[in-house]
Formats: structure tokens, C-alpha cells, sequence
């Protein structure tokens, strides 16, 4: 979904993508991959490592953001101990799957991913093509040490 931050949409775009992985123990991870545009990144940066997010290698650590929640939409993204809020300019819907295992670890593993990471013509593709190419684009910017990762709190 395509969403704005700070000033709004004409400021630089916002994409959230949420999935849900399963563990290998416990209950799954519901996961929140979110790009801005150029505009905002070095702002989006500086946020969430002011708020406890590393490269995103291992385990996420435990940080000082959270999601907010309210009915099906996730509503923000709060850091820095909640001076920086993130919201989204137009709906980001979430399933009750991924609520549920958000709720299973009292988290949501954040994903912030830079600009270009989302291919060209994603949303074109068919499902299953498009889930192949976002997989692998992300892949690829993890293995290069591009993305952050951080646990946040759940505030539904």
C-alpha cells in the first residue's frame, strides 16, 4: 500500500507490506516491511535507530517503538519513545491472522527497507510472481546489509 508520513504523500510515498512467519518455536512473527521515499528516509533512519533498531541480521532486539492498532488498520508507527510518529496516509488493512500473531509475542518485527527496494511493476504481477519478486528483493537488500529491523510494541 502505498501511504505518507510527516508532511503527508507529497512529501515521499510510504509502503507497508505485513506478512506473518512462522517460528520455530512458539507462536509466529507478524512483520510490518515499510519503505519511504528519498525524502524521508534519512528521517525514517535516524528514528528507529534512535529507538533500539540494528541491521538486520539475527534476532531483532527489543526496542522502544510501537505499532498502534485500531480495528482492522494498522493506525502508526510511534519511535523515539514516542516523539516521532509514522502515519499512514491511506489504509494499511490488517488481517486477523496477522493481528493475531502480532498479539501472540506482544510485538511486531519492523522491517524498514530503502528507497527502490520494492521492484518495478510489482503490483502488476500475478500473486504468486509478485510474492517471488518481493521476497527476493528484500533477500537481496538483507544479504547487502541494507535493511533495519526492530521488535516493537503492540497497541491494539
Amino acid at each position: 500500500m502505498v501511504s505518507g508520513a510527516g508532511g503527508g504523500a507529497e512529501r515521499a510515498p510510504m509502503v507497508w507490506a505485513l506478512a506473518v512467519h512462522p517460528a520455530e518455536v512458539g507462536p509466529p512473527f507478524a512483520e510490518a516491511i515499510v519503505e519511504v521515499g528519498p525524502q524521508l528516509y534519512g528521517d525514517l533512519v535516524e528514528d528507529v535507530v534512535n529507538s533500539g533498531f540494528v541491521l538486520a541480521a539475527g534476532d531483532p532486539p527489543a526496542t522502544t517503538g510501537t505499532v498502534e492498532v485500531g480495528g482492522d488498520r494498522l493506525v502508526r508507527l510511534v519511535l523515539v519513545g514516542g516523539r516521532q510518529v509514522w502515519e499512514p496516509a491511506s489504509p494499511v488493512l490488517v488481517s486477523s491472522g496477522w493481528l493475531s500473531a502480532a498479539r501472540g509475542r506482544a510485538g511486531v518485527v519492523v522491517i524498514v527497507v530503502p528507497p527502490g527496494t520494492w521492484p518495478a511493476g510489482l503490483m502488476d504481477l500475478p500473486l504468486q510472481d509478485r510474492i517471488d519478486a518481493f521476497t527476493r528483493s528484500l533477500e537481496e537488500a538483507r544479504a547487502a546489509g541494507r535493511l533495519l529491523h526492530g521488535l516493537v510494541g503492540l497497541e491494539a
